[in-house]
């Protein structure tokens, strides 16, 4: 099991606190998406970027890109293990289930995100791997 490094964890026990404490910054969408481990069953918590879905759905979407490293960030893979996931946003909280878009679907999403965020597209050119993007629909 690959760990993440100790800075970065204490880097997000941050963000979580003061997300949590204060909200998102003003002009960041960010999100706390609390998986559960795969392995330890254990819940776990990380903060991130999310792009609502322009189709109108009431759906956030949060991107696997893990800055395009060759691996896949370990809340995607959790998730992949069990869909079943807990968001907070704004001054919402609420179950959701994750779904790995897919075909045409992640396309058009994909698109969308790259036009709106350039930087993802510099994150897929880093890696092989296909950067997932996940909807996130209330449960």
């Amino acid at each position: 099991m690959v760990e993440m490094p100790t800075d970065m964890v204490a880097h997000n026990r941050g963000v979580i606190e003061d997300f949590r404490t204060n909200g998102a910054p003003p002009g960041r969408p960010l999100l706390l998406l609390t998986t559960i481990g795969r392995h330890s069953g254990e819940p776990r918590t990380s903060p991130m970027m999310y792009v609502r879905d322009p189709s109108g759905h009431d759906r956030l979407l949060v991107i696997a890109s893990n800055a395009g490293a060759p691996d896949d960030p370990q809340w995607f893979r959790n998730l992949v293990a069990d869909p079943h996931t807990h968001v907070e946003v704004g001054d919402e909280s609420y179950d959701a289930i994750a779904v790995v878009t897919k075909g045409a679907e992640y396309d058009a999403l994909w698109a969308h995100i790259v036009a709106s965020y350039p930087f993802f597209a510099d994150h897929q050119a880093r890696t092989d791997r296909t950067i997932p993007v996940v909807a996130l629909e209330r449960a």
